[in-house]
């Protein structure tokens, strides 16, 4: 239950509406885009994403053929099968996250009043999510935050599987929603039974209906009292036909419930690139050619002989046995005088070297991102580190501008909340976020140039770009303390003529 704080209490809750009881989707509207959404190639490249990121790379299903002695293609189940998935999308998406989001972000806004309202929200369980939600939308080209209230009437957010949700936007750029079905998985056991329930909701702007989907279709969801309901409850004021509050016994305004929506769906998209496509659209070929070349060089080193066996005076065999000979056994059997001897294979690895070391460059080139294994990276200079860094950076900035507009979104709702419980009304506040990117720099060289600054830029700007500060604000109050310190101890000397704590 949320109770509502209200300047006026005739007043209507400020950008929430009373739910309506019209608009609800039909069965076949909704089965038809589930289907379609099911087996959509967008929803199969985000559960592959989720796969790669786990390290459960394709190569996992490799198999080994021989040729049987008809011709025909046979698994081999006796040579080596080495399967060596490499986790390079966790590298990445990991390396982006930490670039962008390691570090909290900072809301440039003249009002200070908004910041210290807003400030309890964003706390280390929203950053620690917001993280999470980075990885979502990376993985799967996009991430989803649901808002609601919890049981103590807290504004709060979880995250949603991206898979499991199908959105209709409202335009081409996919800014305005309008509505979301989410279907998901339900586990229920009874005794030894264990069931799974499809369950089916549907947002839009008038509430939430809630389904179950079986074999034959959509009925109401057994678990809900209402197929429909708004977004959360509000205590509010009971008003007669006249819109007079009505009084108790007491003379205590009576509270009555009512079932209100958002404005917008509490439904906010956290988008990757614009296109919501996920990162292993562009290097899931390079990532299994790399998996299964080195695979294949570890078969070759563990179970390939330096040499073909040609046993002579042995006659018999026919072209499919000689094929099947030759593949298995690498012994060649010919007629001839009694004689066996080798023909030498001798295993080169700088061509598969050559071709492997250039993937792992173009996994990296392409997928935007820092390969650590490059030479003096750390002794680099300024430069070298910002040329390094540049992909990586172009990358998360256009990351970041999704993620700005997702999380201005999402400080509407808090924006609501804050007026709703009278904390203030910031609804017409204007701010920027800025994302403080965490690029690896030589901190000497970095210094140097900050000091060389000073008589140009303000404290507050050159503090930021300082490697060893994490926060401006509260440095500003450390060292303006650190020089009213200095300035009494220098005062106490001149007026005593020595410093008061050498003298003890």
């Amino acid at each position: 239950m949320f109770t509502g704080i209200y300047d006026e209490t005739k007043s209507i809750i400020s950008q929430i509406q009373k739910i309506e009881s019209h608009g609800q989707p039909t069965e076949q509207f909704l089965i038809a885009n589930l289907n379609d959404w099911m087996k959509s190639n967008k929803r199969k490249l985000m559960l592959q994403s989720q796969s790669y990121f786990n390290n459960d790379n394709d190569i996992d299903d490799k198999k080994r053929w021989m040729i049987g002695r008809k011709g025909e293609k046979i698994e081999d189940l006796l040579l080596t099968n080495t399967k060596l998935p490499h986790p390079f999308m966790r590298k990445l998406v990991n390396q982006k996250i930490a670039y962008l989001l390691s570090k909290k972000f900072t809301i440039d806004c003249d009002n200070e009043a908004f910041i210290a309202a807003i400030e309890p929200y964003l706390n280390d369980d929203f950053y620690a999510m917001l993280k999470n939600e980075g990885k979502d939308a990376i993985k799967n080209g996009i991430g989803w935050l649901q808002v609601y209230y919890n049981k103590l009437g807290k504004l709060a957010f979880k995250r949603l599987p991206p898979e499991e949700l199908y959105p209709f936007w409202g335009d081409m750029d996919h800014t305005v929603l309008e509505a979301v079905i989410r279907m998901y998985i339900v586990v229920v056991h009874k005794d030894t039974v264990r069931t799974e329930i499809k369950k089916v909701e549907y947002y839009d702007a008038t509430g939430v209906y809630y389904f179950e989907y079986s074999g034959t279709g959509l009925k109401a969801d057994s678990d809900k009292v209402l197929t429909k309901t708004g977004n959360f409850i509000v205590e509010v004021p009971l008003l007669d036909a006249n819109g007079n509050l009505k009084f108790d016994e007491f003379q205590q305004p009576i509270q009555t419930t009512l079932d209100v929506v958002w404005d917008n769906i509490p439904l906010v998209a956290f988008k990757y690139n614009a296109e919501e496509t996920s990162l292993l659209k562009f290097i899931k070929p390079l990532i299994d050619n790399y998996d299964s070349m080195t695979s294949a060089a570890s078969d070759n080193i563990q179970d390939t002989p330096n040499n073909i066996k040609v046993v002579k005076n042995y006659d018999g065999t026919d072209k499919g046995e000689f094929v099947h000979n030759m593949s298995t056994y690498k012994t060649v059997f010919v007629s001839g005088d009694g004689d066996m001897t080798s023909v030498d294979t001798p295993i080169d690895m700088s061509a598969a070297q050559a071709h492997i070391t250039q993937l792992r460059k173009d996994i990296f080139e392409f997928g935007a991102g820092v390969d650590s294994q490059q030479k003096d990276i750390g002794n680099a200079s300024g430069v070298f580190m910002k040329f390094l860094y540049a992909d990586l950076d172009l990358d998360c900035e256009d990351i970041g501008n999704e993620f700005m507009k997702s999380l201005k979104k999402l400080i509407w709702f808090m924006q609501v909340d804050m007026k709703n419980k009278g904390i203030g009304d910031f609804m017409d506040v204007a701010y920027e976020i800025i994302f403080n990117t965490d690029v690896r720099v030589n901190e000497a060289e970095t210094i140097l140039n900050i000091m060389q600054s000073v008589p140009l830029l303000s404290k507050e700007t050159l503090l930021a770009q300082h490697p060893y500060v994490i926060n401006v604000k509260k440095e500003l109050i450390r060292k303006a303390a650190d020089d009213a310190e200095e300035l009494s101890k220098m005062e106490e000397i001149a007026n005593f003529g020595t410093d008061p704590a050498a003298a003890q």
